[in-house]
């Protein structure tokens, strides 16, 4: 990503912030509507919201999928980098903390260089990245806490689920950019999300889910308002607009940043735990993220020294000794 381009910086960390709070929020609704049901009228409202926006904003022969390509991404973002993706996140959510959820949806920068090797001839994983890489995972191991005397029990039930939700979504994004669709990333997110939504209302009803035991409570409908709209709709625009400008691997580093606020948002608003090992493996993570992007943050880190430099002078300082040298 070009961190000097200060649009995509500010639209990175805005999908971190919204997908972060996706995990508290899913946590939150989850108490009172099914899982598979919760997230299908999500995306009922996020459709309703996006397909709104796109008949206001462009005109209608720009919103018609033209090419292979057009129907392929439209199908890999609303089967699997939306639909699946969201759908197992929300199964496996019930049985696992905001912050657990949200580190193994970190998994995603991992699986999405690997889909991407082999599908994507432009982004091969560097060594770099592959350190990076195995960097973060440490760190979500952290986080988890997972011991060769729990790895099994972290990994069975909703972690698993959650997991597979993580790979959906991985190669997803993968198949989105090899489809190479000429639509608009916004246009092709709001074919996408009448895609999931239909798709997690079948499943909904494949899986017995009844709407009768849904209680609609203000706490889930507030949950739906934010994973229908800012989490949703905004935040998928956001997310598929980063693919397309900076390519699979590097928009879904979004995925190591939601971790803190998904984590911070439960332990504030749901009371759940926050233990030591869990900061630790935040700043394990960190690192991990700091290598992968090495490459875009060594620029903007000699701008900034740059910048400090002028300023000293300006102020009288000197490059030397950092001493001032005005004739005071």
């Amino acid at each position: 990503m070009e961190l000097s381009n200060h649009r995509w910086t500010a639209a990175f960390l805005a999908v971190s912030v919204l997908f972060g709070g996706t995990f508290v929020a899913a946590k939150a609704g989850l108490a009172d509507v099914p899982p598979l049901l919760l997230v299908a009228v999500r995306f009922d409202l996020a459709a309703l919201v996006l397909g709104g926006y796109v008949l206001y904003t462009h005109d209608v022969r720009d919103l018609v999928p033209r090419t292979r390509g057009d129907i392929a991404g439209v199908l890999a973002a609303g089967v699997f980098a939306i639909g699946l993706a969201n759908g197992l996140l929300f199964l496996g959510q019930g049985s696992v903390t905001s912050g657990v959820g949200a580190i193994l949806f970190a998994l995603v920068p991992i699986f999405t260089p690997l889909f991407a090797g082999g599908l994507l001839s432009d982004e091969r994983l560097s060594v770099t990245g592959a350190v990076g890489t195995l960097v973060g995972l440490v760190g979500v191991g952290m986080v988890i806490e997972i011991t060769p005397a729990t790895l099994r029990a972290t990994l069975s039930g909703g972690a698993a689920i959650v997991l597979a939700g993580a790979v959906s979504l991985a190669l997803g994004t993968v198949l989105i950019r090899r489809s190479a669709p000429r639509l608009s990333s916004t246009v092709r997110t709001a074919w996408a999300l009448p895609v999931s939504a239909a798709l997690l209302h079948a499943l909904s009803l494949g899986t017995g889910e009844s709407v009768a035991a849904a209680t609609w409570t203000p706490s889930a409908l507030l949950s739906v308002a934010y994973l229908g709209v800012f989490a949703g709709a905004l935040a998928y625009i956001l997310h598929f607009n980063l693919l397309d400008a900076v390519g699979a691997t590097r928009s879904s580093l979004v995925f190591y940043v939601s971790p803190i606020v998904a984590t911070l948002g439960g332990w504030l608003l749901l009371g759940e735990s926050l233990s030591a090992m869990t900061v630790a493996g935040f700043g394990v993570i960190v690192v991990g993220f700091g290598i992968i992007g090495a490459p875009e943050l060594a620029p903007l880190a000699r701008r900034s020294r740059h910048r400090l430099a002028e300023w000293g002078r300006a102020h009288g300082y000197g490059r030397a000794e950092g001493v001032r040298y005005s004739g005071e």
